[in-house]
């Protein structure tokens, strides 16, 4: 089984340009992730481009093997440096995780 989990989050700023910026950050830091977790088989972050007054600031979409490597994904140091960041900037998350 290959597992996509999808995030997407809302930046806690209140002018606009500080959610596009922070949000480009925060893909900026995920999607240096591939290659440095091994078990991350392929990951593509994103700052929404469109309607900022409805869409959500981020989205991530990563792909593992199975459970254990989100398991051992979100546990990874570096993994768990940019989710301390993410914490910081964001003011809400929503996440599903389907099968492949």
């Amino acid at each position: 089984m290959t597992l996509r989990h999808v995030v997407a989050f809302r930046m806690a700023a209140a002018d606009p340009a500080d959610r596009a910026a922070h949000a480009a950050e925060a893909a900026r830091r995920l999607n240096a992730l591939v290659g440095v977790v091994p078990t991350l088989r392929a990951m593509s972050a994103g700052a929404n481009v469109l309607f900022p007054d409805q869409n959500w600031d981020l989205v991530l979409v990563a792909d593992f093997e199975d459970v254990a490597g989100l398991d051992a994904y979100q546990v990874h140091p570096a993994h768990e440096e940019v989710a301390a960041y993410i914490g910081t900037i964001r003011a809400d998350r929503v996440a599903v995780d389907i099968e492949i």
